[in-house]
């Protein structure tokens, strides 16, 4: 059942026609995947579901030629991708789609399929519950204070007051240097309080600019 359908080293039609179908319905597989609470472009989804075809097809013609392998792994290498970088997860489902059409390419449409059921059910458990991600009430906060405030402990009662935790993160200079901006990582106690809080935070630093949002995720790679 896992061996490959691909047999000599001749393609006939019918294994031709087999393997594509399977790279087509597993690179469908891998995109549907690639849509589960994510967000996407459409033409990224259209790839991913193309990919393990285009990954098959070339593996199909170089399969026993060591000199059309080599001209195309240095191809392959020459490749530089100019868009937005990718994130983790995208960058995985790219892999994913890869190694089923380099599965398929060879014939071994079963071993294909098994291995996307796994890695699809892997991932989808993962993203499901919750796994790696951080807690709904984390922020990111950025208050801005004049040079003349001393920032050490200057809000720390209101953080006891509205925050479980609250880390500074980074200091930055701002307007020819005469305010600061402070950026702290914080997780609020009930996020239904976020307006006292901030409401709170302006008398505290003369109504200068606050930003408090969700944490920004550097997850490209």
């Amino acid at each position: 059942m896992l061996t490959t359908i691909i047999t000599g080293s001749e393609i006939t039609m019918s294994a031709f026609f087999i393997c594509t179908a399977v790279s087509l319905a597993l690179g469908l597989g891998a995109a549907l995947l690639g849509m589960v609470k994510s967000k996407y472009s459409q033409s990224f989804i259209i790839t991913l579901a193309m990919l393990p075809a285009m990954v098959q097809i070339i593996i199909m013609m170089v399969n026993g030629n060591i000199g059309a392998g080599v001209a195309v792994a240095g191809a392959f290498g020459l490749i530089r991708f100019r868009s937005a970088p990718g994130s983790a997860k995208e960058i995985g489902l790219v892999f994913l789609t890869t190694a089923i059409g380099l599965a398929t390419g060879m014939g071994y449409v079963a071993i294909a399929a098994v291995f996307f059921a796994v890695m699809a059910a892997f991932s989808l458990l993962l993203t499901l519950t919750g796994f790696g991600a951080g807690e709904a009430s984390e922020r990111e906060l950025k208050i801005t204070i004049p040079e003349t405030l001393d920032y050490d402990g200057l809000f720390d009662d209101l953080f006891a007051k509205y925050t479980r935790t609250a880390e500074l993160d980074r200091v930055k200079t701002t307007n020819m240097g005469t305010l600061y901006e402070l950026s702290y990582k914080i997780t609020l106690k009930d996020s239904h309080e976020t307006k006292s809080f901030l409401d709170d935070l302006r008398t505290r630093n003369g109504n200068l600019p606050i930003t408090c949002g969700k944490p920004v995720t550097r997850e490209a790679l």
